[in-house]
């Protein structure tokens, strides 16, 4: 995984409150590499693996609701650079012209299927192709689109020296954020006052305390909160 030197960064990350991260990290460097084989090598496994799983779930998408079976949506990764994401559709057709671009409980946006999806993080697969395609890895700080990276403070571009993520440590804190946004009158204005500046600390800590071990732990605790939270749907049902 590529560090650029401190005098090659965008205007926009070089910044100073950023450089006591740029240094953590360039002290790391082999770690990063590992890093990144890491998610070449499991990316792939777990597309063979899981292989079948998609191909039924592209069906029941189609079958489910009109629309394609992918959403794409640009969001910005590493070095500020944009990019499209991949996810299994889980909305309606043109859902972001029905309701903007964050989804709160109960979206009524949201398919049959596509609740199924969600609540297991099943739609989050086709992100393997990112992370294959190098503008994502399995841990970093999820990405965001152009318009709330925009309004990140200097500290906070930070987060731009390392690919996006599909968890973190602040995904796993804030793996019920669609409940957080359920009355909000104006979801985009408390997302970033509020959600936002809070899931950055982790993120940002995430960095400081960056190593390949500590992401491997990440992983796993992603996998037993899913987990958790669907064996306490089971018992409350």
């Amino acid at each position: 995984m590529l560090v650029r030197e401190w005098e090659d960064l965008p205007d926009a990350i070089k910044k100073e409150s950023v450089r006591k991260y740029y240094n953590t990290l360039n002290k790391k460097r082999l770690s990063l590499l590992n890093k990144r084989v890491f998610d070449i090598i499991l990316a792939i496994l777990i597309f063979i693996i899981l292989s079948p799983i998609f191909i039924i779930i592209s069906i029941a998408i189609k079958i489910d609701s009109k629309g394609p079976i992918m959403f794409r949506q640009v969001r910005v990764t590493q070095y500020g650079k944009q990019f499209k994401i991949f996810k299994f559709r889980t909305m309606v057709k043109d859902a972001e012209q029905l309701g903007g671009q964050i989804t709160t409980k109960n979206d009524s946006r949201v398919t049959r299927v596509g609740k199924i999806l969600r609540k297991l993080r099943l739609d989050e697969i086709p992100q393997l192709f990112n992370i294959i395609a190098g503008d994502m890895s399995f841990v970093g700080t999820r990405p965001e689109v152009v318009k709330y990276v925009e309004k990140y403070s200097d500290e906070m571009m930070a987060t731009l020296l390392l690919p996006a993520g599909v968890t973190s440590k602040a995904s796993i804190h804030y793996k019920d954020e669609e409940k957080l946004l359920v009355n909000a009158n104006d979801v985009d204005e408390i997302y970033l006052k509020d959600i936002l500046p809070k899931k950055m600390k982790y993120n940002l800590r995430g960095i400081e305390e960056f190593s390949f071990l500590g992401e491997i732990r990440i992983m796993f605790g992603t996998v037993l909160a899913v987990t958790k939270k669907e064996r306490s749907r089971e018992r409350n049902f």
